[in-house]
């Protein structure tokens, strides 16, 4: 549209003008104002939570100033080189249990380790409507939330029953029941984090499954595999149920004469705690007190390994 002004000249007049809704307001203090109930809500649930969160560790940190209090009273080498005493007797160690939880542990990982990764390339490779890796994997499932008791009952009557004695090897199998599920589904899940692409290159390049799966998928997934061991490894080391029906306990040495007897009663950490906390002894009571810190150190250790495996994966 052509508009005519006072001096003659001609000039366009837009046919619209497109208004600013906002001009001349100050919009970082429009949103400031606006952010500002959600800000603070935020940050009132922020303390809210965090409260909660300290709240719940005070338990847990008050029992581990109690264990370290008391157990460290004890602590010498002494403890690592004797074995344990009698009733009224003084003194004494742990050593045979350190010795006896290694060996129970040990086993239990030569059985799990080999089986959970062999299931675990088996689950990966295996196609989603595979009915056979569909029930293992509900299997280990239901397995990570396995009784430990049931376990050492199973154990029982597989070994114990069928050899006669309590021993370590029985032990060990109460004790793999409980690590197979999560190796197997750690292993798993590392598995399956291995890029597609390094897949495809080594099929590209003529290699069968099998040879995927050996030379391309475990060397990668290592790392997690690793960790999963570490944390099964980290519960069985604690648990006390599976070995009461299998291992249950001994003063001496699984180790003798430079010989090992592993169907013998075998002596642990976690059941010589269960033993002597229940004693009216003080001698008892002290070193129940040391062998639980020891074994939290422990398991402590290999959580933290397990962390920096995990890590150095990520990395």
């Amino acid at each position: 549209m052509i508009e005519v002004d006072e001096d003659g000249k001609q000039h366009d007049r837009p046919t619209h003008e497109v208004l600013d809704p906002f001009r001349g307001v100050d919009l970082q203090a429009m949103e400031h104002s606006l952010r500002r109930p959600r800000t603070a809500f935020n940050a009132m649930l922020s303390w809210f939570v965090g409260g909660l969160t300290l709240l719940a560790l005070v338990p847990l940190f008050s029992v581990l100033f109690m264990l370290f209090s008391r157990g460290i009273q004890r602590l010498s080498l002494a403890l690592f080189t004797q074995t344990p005493p009698a009733p009224l007797e003084q003194g004494g160690g742990f050593g045979n249990a350190i010795v006896g939880t290694l060996f129970m542990v040990g086993l239990a990982m030569l059985v799990t380790v080999p089986m959970g990764v062999l299931s675990a390339v088996f689950l990966s490779q295996a196609p989603p409507e595979d009915r056979l890796a569909q029930a293992a994997r509900f299997a280990a499932k239901v397995l990570t939330g396995f009784p430990s008791i049931l376990a050492g009952v199973f154990a029982y009557g597989a070994v114990v029953l069928v050899t006669g004695r309590f021993s370590a090897v029985a032990g060990a199998l109460g004790l793999s029941i409980l690590m197979l599920p999560t190796i197997m589904l750690t292993a798993e899940d590392a598995l399956r984090m291995v890029p597609a692409k390094m897949r495809e290159a080594a099929v590209g390049m003529g290699a069968t499954s099998t040879q995927t799966a050996w030379m391309v998928l475990l060397p990668t997934a290592v790392p997690g595999i690793a960790t999963g061991v570490m944390l099964a490894v980290a519960r069985a080391a604690g648990e006390t149920a599976p070995l009461l029906f299998t291992a249950l306990f001994s003063r001496y040495w699984v180790v003798s004469n430079g010989e090992v007897d592993l169907m013998q009663p075998t002596a642990s950490l976690a059941v010589l705690i269960y033993n002597f906390a229940g004693q009216p002894y003080d001698n008892q009571l002290e070193l129940a007190w040391s062998a639980a810190l020891v074994l939290v150190m422990l398991v402590l250790v290999v959580n933290l390994l397990g962390q920096r495996i995990s890590a150095s994966r990520v990395d």
